[in-house]
């Protein structure tokens, strides 16, 4: 009897050679970011329909045409969809879009796959300006600007200290950034508490933790720039590096072997990074799990090249924040929810999925 060869086994698709993963990925990556585009569009749209008062897609695009198109929508509808939630999509776009930029520039500046953009110690510094603004009523001259203009503040005066520090210690090193900024979002925190604890405002507890768990409540037409800027600048800066940043994030030796600037670069990095934060947190409180998942779940998409990373996790982050700010205004109508309630309850058990897989790789190691 002659004998019959076993057929070929299979290679599973993470067995494939890095080239052909890395190619794949690269085809792949028009048709996810179209993918997502138009689901974002699409989300945008339908989410103004939800709220305290709900909204049928009719009303919805039939105010949104007269008002892009020229015409007179009823003035009751008009004022809901454009004068409170179309601005506060646009926010959630904005913000969801620069979170996810900001935590993938962190992951690749501290070579920490855990990394979030509220790492550097902006987050908490911005906490100190808005608790002083609710319970001293700094800036109370700045009108419904002051609580944005204090965490600013608060959030700028952070970076600096952190940029200090670090810098005087020997230069912005991984560990030295991750250390300085947790040991002093620490600080921060709790003068933020001993704040409140001093006030004689019995609701001021309340209105601080409102914040510090984020909120798109606040939204208004006049308070886009500052961020959308923000979120373009840095994302254009970033993205137009992104050869560098794929060289950093392979270490500094292999960044320096290939001409990069690793000193220069990490500092202008952090600058970037704190700016894009302290803005996105000015206007929004602070939003959690959006920086750190997202950028992970685009490498999962489309690999670790920068180019497709930071585009990807942009959309994907502001789609993802548009559908959360939706729940947190439909979870216990007419009350809202803080943001970061909703993004923990969906981003704890999806990052534990991330740990799970074995062909997920961050910085070109196997996690």
């Amino acid at each position: 009897m002659s004998a019959v060869a076993d057929p070929p086994a299979r290679v599973p698709p993470d067995r494939r050679p890095p080239a052909r993963r890395a190619a794949v990925r690269r085809l792949r990556t028009p048709a996810v970011l179209t993918v997502l585009a138009v689901l974002l569009v699409v989300s945008a749209v339908v989410s103004i329909g939800f709220g305290a008062e709900p909204l049928a897609p009719r009303i919805v695009l039939d105010v949104l045409e007269h008002r892009l198109f020229g015409g007179a929508a009823d003035p009751t509808y008009d004022a809901i969809v454009w004068d409170i939630r179309v601005p506060r999509t646009i926010l959630a776009v904005v913000v969801g879009a620069g979170l996810a930029i900001a935590g993938a520039g962190i992951q690749t500046l501290v070579r920490n796959p855990l990394a979030d953009p509220y790492l550097l110690g902006v987050s908490s510094g911005a906490s100190v300006g808005a608790t002083a603004v609710i319970t001293l009523g700094l800036f109370a001259g700045a009108g419904l600007w002051a609580l944005s203009l204090g965490a600013l503040a608060g959030a700028l005066g952070a970076a600096l200290l952190v940029f200090g520090i670090a810098l005087a210690q020997g230069g912005l090193t991984p560990l030295r950034l991750v250390l300085t900024g947790t040991v002093l979002s620490s600080a921060f925190s709790a003068f933020a508490s001993f704040l409140v604890f001093r006030s004689a405002d019995p609701q001021a507890a309340q209105s601080v933790l409102f914040w510090l768990l984020g909120s798109l409540s606040g939204a208004a037409w006049d308070q886009l720039l500052l961020p959308l800027l923000a979120v373009l600048i840095v994302g254009g800066v970033l993205f137009a590096g992104c050869g560098w940043l794929d060289a950093l994030a392979a270490g500094p030796d292999t960044a320096a072997s290939l001409g990069v600037p690793v000193r220069l670069v990490r500092n202008v990095l952090f600058v970037l990074l704190a700016a894009l934060v302290g803005a996105l947190v000015a206007v929004a409180g602070g939003i959690g799990f959006v920086g750190l998942v997202l950028p992970h779940i685009a490498r999962l998409l489309v690999g670790a090249r920068h180019r497709a990373v930071l585009p990807v996790a942009a959309l994907a982050g502001a789609l993802f924040l548009v559908w959360v700010d939706v729940a947190a205004r439909v979870m216990v109508r007419p009350t809202e929810v803080p943001l970061s309630v909703v993004t923990g309850l969906i981003g704890a058990p999806v990052f534990l999925l991330l740990l799970g897989r074995r062909t997920y790789r961050f910085g070109g190691a196997s996690s």
